[in-house]
């Protein structure tokens, strides 16, 4: 099994490409820069997206994985939605089944959060049903890490020190969150 996974820090924080591979046995290969979003995927003009539309045409995926920058699916709503859906068609053509890797709000009470202008719970549930959207409009898998984190947060803290990047917990809970739904379908 091959998986590309598309996105930034979220996703190569605690490497966890590796820690995908490891729980499924799979070649995980991803294409990350710090900010970046999955509009810069689709840029034939920047490093980034000259090398993933290269990839997306000329290698064979089983599995596509398209992580946003964190808070773009609340503020840039529609930039995301579309994105999302030229990533799934091109997925698609390469034989790949897209799945979105739905992140989690800003920690509670740190500076990010209060920064972004949402409660914690709002910026969850914006999360949720942004990606829930987007999955939905382009018959995506939903990886819902953040909903994941939401629920775990209670009891492990799962935030590096900056309170919005995953510490090495909240890279593992994501992980085992890509790793179950990839699995449940491939078994299908």
């Amino acid at each position: 099994m091959r998986i590309l996974m598309l996105g930034n820090s979220f996703t190569f924080t605690n490497d966890l490409p590796a820690l995908l591979a490891e729980r499924t046995g799979a070649e995980v290969v991803g294409h990350t820069r710090g900010g970046a979003r999955l509009s810069e995927q689709l840029n034939p003009e920047t490093k980034m997206g000259a090398k993933t539309l290269d990839a997306l045409t000329k290698e064979h995926w089983d599995y596509v994985v398209l992580q946003e920058m964190s808070n773009a699916p609340l503020k840039t709503k529609e930039r995301f939605l579309e994105s999302v859906s030229r990533l799934c068609e091109k997925a698609r053509l390469c034989g790949a089944t897209p799945v979105l890797y739905a992140t989690w709000a800003y920690q509670p009470q740190s500076e990010k959060l209060a920064e972004s202008g949402f409660s914690y719970e709002e910026m969850s549930r914006g999360l949720a049903l942004a990606y829930g959207e987007a999955a939905e409009k382009n018959q995506a898998l939903l990886a819902p890490v953040g909903d994941a984190f939401f629920q775990e947060n209670q009891k492990t803290n799962l935030y590096a020190l900056d309170g919005f990047h995953p510490n090495l917990a909240g890279s593992l809970l994501a992980a085992d969150v890509l790793a179950k739904t990839i699995l449940e379908d491939a078994a299908k």
